[in-house]
Parts: structure tokens; C-alpha cells; sequence
């Protein structure tokens, strides 16, 4: 999908990259700590994990239930 890597301030792209990855998953059932691992997994994350907090989590997960429109 994308030809770069993607950092915890790339949030909308994480989005992106999460609904290729996981187009069927509940966002009502991801927590954060689950959010944060589903990202690091992401072929293309190559930012430490160890530097997300739950504010990105947070956006990330809010931009993505208004991506799909939950």
C-alpha cells in the first residue's frame, strides 16, 4: 500500500495501514495496548513502541472509527 515507513506521528497513514491490514476488525473490542501492538505489527512501522503514549492511541483510534465511519 505504501512505499514508506510509518511513524506514530503519521497517524492518518497508521489508519490507512490498519484498515488494509484489519478490514473486518471490531473497533469496539481494541483496546489500547492491543491498538498499539496491532500497529507495531504493520509491515511498514518502524518508529519504537516504546514511544506511543495513549493520546496517539487515542487519535489513532478515533480517526479510524470516523474513517469507517462507525
Amino acid at each position: 500500500m505504501m512505499g514508506h515507513s510509518l511513524y506514530w506521528d503519521a497517524t492518518y497513514e497508521i489508519v490507512l495501514a490498519l484498515m488494509t491490514a484489519y478490514p473486518d476488525i471490531n473497533l469496539d473490542n481494541v483496546g489500547l495496548d492491543e491498538l498499539g501492538g496491532l500497529i507495531s505489527s504493520l509491515p511498514a512501522f518502524a518508529d519504537d513502541p516504546e514511544l506511543v503514549n495513549d493520546a496517539i492511541l487515542k487519535e489513532i483510534l478515533r480517526d479510524w472509527y470516523e474513517e469507517i465511519g462507525a
